[in-house]
């Protein structure tokens, strides 16, 4: 009995080792497949050698020797063992091969989100150029006082559709940013009712558009200014009201601003936006939020929109630290509630936003003339006198030539010929002269993506503002840079 136990285990182990020689030949085979082997073939086949000898000992031993049980367990151990390194090199490999996979993998998507971006930007820049140019000749004709009614009303609707396509081009960008993360809070004083007012003017423009209503009421609790992300809170806001509009076919849509809430520290605003639309059916309600989503997705409905407004509605209201609420019916209406948390302005910040800009000189470095004609007549408004440089070289020359003082801010273009708007801000920052470093550089751009806010300040600017131009911004900033430096000194 013992002797059969003795030669099934040396047996054994011999086909185990035969199955150890034929997966050691086809992992060899398999790794020469994935690279270059051809100075190291021997080194790939010594296993495979010294398995086929171990083999061989193997078969001698149980045709030609006398063995015992230990000499026995001793052979079959061996091929179990070697067995075991087998799969577990396997499994090893394996894993590096599904590991190198999910890199390449992460390398493509990276690669391919960089793409995205990019063409983003591209397209973010290239489409906010021509609109600021729009947007900034159409503020400036409507404040043309021999404008006739019709003029009026025609220049209304120009402002109203350049508008709507800033809107859209935002909402896709602040998606882009939400996905990657990067968008971020930045928290300023801002004129409430001054954001309520061109909200009433453009909501009010695109109902008249379609022969519906719209009405405005602020209660008088709420603030004058308060201190936030005023840029947010408006497209919200506008995301909102554009929506009531659109799906209301007849009868009106109302807007109310209150503050349920304040303390010493600020505020909570409160904004419904009310219509008497089509409504949302129970099933879409539970989903409305979701990233294109529309209730009618066919290629016959008649309301436009790409289905990302709510959802960039509802992330923008989460990232202000607010919620929003939905009430609606199929067929009746829907009703959009908001709260928002906002902080009181400071006595400091209120200062600044008081003084004037009356005869302060401004450098505009900007390469495309139009622009910097619009943004030169825009400070002309406020009494400030202008200069124009029309690349960022010229920009530096310009600002080296001056006396020191000469320039209350410097309002810088990114993207120029021959030198762009960081470079130039890099060299005048390293001036030897001693308002270098203290006078007001604000970045006015069209790159509008975090990341370039980032690269600006990284560069020595104050402040990044973006194309299109809204001129109490510019004006609020450059009030704000002014005093700050008029202080420092």
């Amino acid at each position: 009995m013992i002797r059969w136990l003795i030669y099934g285990m040396i047996y054994a182990g011999s086909a185990l080792m035969v199955y150890n020689i034929v997966g050691f030949t086809r992992f060899v085979r398999y790794i020469q497949k994935r690279g270059n082997w051809e100075n190291n073939q021997v080194m790939l086949y010594i296993p495979v050698i010294l398995l086929c000898l171990f083999l061989l000992g193997y078969l001698g031993v149980g045709l030609f020797g006398k063995p015992d049980l230990l000499v026995a367990g001793i052979l079959f151990g061996g091929s179990i063992f070697v067995f075991a390194m087998y799969r577990l090199l396997n499994r090893i490999t394996a894993k590096i091969i599904e590991n190198e996979h999910l890199e390449s993998k992460l390398l493509a998507a990276q690669e391919s989100n960089r793409v995205k971006n990019n063409f983003l930007a591209t397209i973010s820049h290239e489409m906010r150029t021509p609109l600021n140019v729009i947007l900034g000749l159409d503020t400036l004709a409507l404040h043309h006082s021999g404008n006739s009614p019709e003029m009026q009303e025609e220049l209304e609707k120009i402002g109203y559709s350049s508008r709507y396509l800033l809107n859209f081009v935002n909402n896709v960008l602040d998606m882009q940013d939400m996905e990657n993360g990067q968008l971020t809070v930045h928290e300023e004083p801002f004129s409430v009712t001054g954001m309520l007012e061109r909200l009433r003017e453009i909501s009010c423009g695109l109902g008249r558009a379609k022969g519906i209503e719209v009405h405005f009421h602020a209660d008088d609790g709420v603030p004058e200014r308060v201190n936030g992300d005023g840029h947010i809170l408006d497209q919200v806001l506008m995301n909102l009201l554009d929506n009531a509009v659109k799906f209301t076919e007849r009868g009106r849509v109302d807007f109310t601003a209150d503050v349920p809430q304040s303390d010493a520290e600020g505020y909570i605003l409160q904004f419904t936006v009310r219509d008497t639309g089509i409504g949302m059916s129970p099933e879409f309600l539970g989903r409305a939020f979701e990233p294109l989503t529309k209730e009618d997705s066919s290629s016959t409905t008649k309301y436009r929109g790409t289905g990302l407004g709510l959802t960039v509605t509802r992330d923008r209201v989460h990232l202000l630290g607010g919620e929003i609420r939905v009430q609606s019916e199929k067929g009746k209406g829907s009703v959009f509630t908001v709260m928002v948390p906002m902080k009181r302005v400071q006595t400091e910040q209120e200062k600044e936003q008081d003084m004037s800009l009356e005869n302060r000189r401004i450098l505009i470095a900007e390469d495309i003339r139009e622009n910097a004609e619009i943004v030169a007549d825009l400070l002309e408004e406020e009494g400030a006198l202008s200069e124009h440089a029309e690349n960022g070289q010229v920009a530096l020359s310009m600002f080296r030539a001056s006396p020191a003082g000469y320039y209350d801010a410097i309002l810088m273009d990114l993207r120029m010929p021959v030198m762009d708007g960081l470079e130039s801000v890099r060299r005048i920052r390293a001036l030897d002269r001693p308002d270098a470093r203290s006078v007001p550089i604000i970045a006015l751009t069209a790159n509008a993506f975090d990341s370039d806010v980032s690269h600006s300040l990284e560069a020595g600017m104050n402040e990044h503002l973006v194309k299109p131009i809204d001129a109490d911004l510019l004006y609020a900033t450059l009030k704000k840079w002014v005093r700050r430096m008029e202080t420092a000194k």
